[in-house]
C-alpha cells in the first residue's frame, strides 16, 4: 500500500473500495458482467472535520457504504470512492 497523495478536506474521506466478489460460497464462478459493486472498502484518507461535524474515523478503518454514495475516482491507477463521513453507514 503506498503512501496516498490526495488530502480530503471537511469531512470527506477516501476509501479504497474491497475487491469484488468472483465466487460465490457454494464455488461457482461470477462472470464480470454480473459483479456486484462492492459495498464496503478501507478509509485511506480522512478530512480535518468541521466545527459542526468532526471527523471520527481514522485510517484504516473498514466501512460499510450506501449502493450509491460516493465520488468514483482513479489516481495512479487505483480505483477510489470520495464521500462525506455521513454518507458511511457503519465501521465493521
Amino acid at each position: 500500500m503506498s503512501k496516498i497523495k490526495i488530502q480530503p478536506l471537511a469531512d470527506r474521506v477516501l476509501i479504497r473500495p474491497a475487491a469484488a466478489e468472483t465466487k460465490t460460497s457454494s464455488g461457482i464462478i461470477i462472470p464480470d458482467s454480473a459483479k456486484e459493486k462492492p459495498q464496503k472498502g478501507i478509509v485511506v484518507a480522512v478530512g480535518p472535520g468541521t466545527k459542526e461535524n468532526p471527523v471520527t474515523l481514522k485510517v484504516g478503518d473498514n466501512v460499510l457504504y450506501g449502493k450509491y454514495s460516493g465520488t468514483e475516482l482513479q489516481h495512479e491507477s487505483e480505483d477510489f470512492l470520495m464521500m462525506k463521513e455521513n454518507d458511511i453507514l457503519a465501521k465493521i
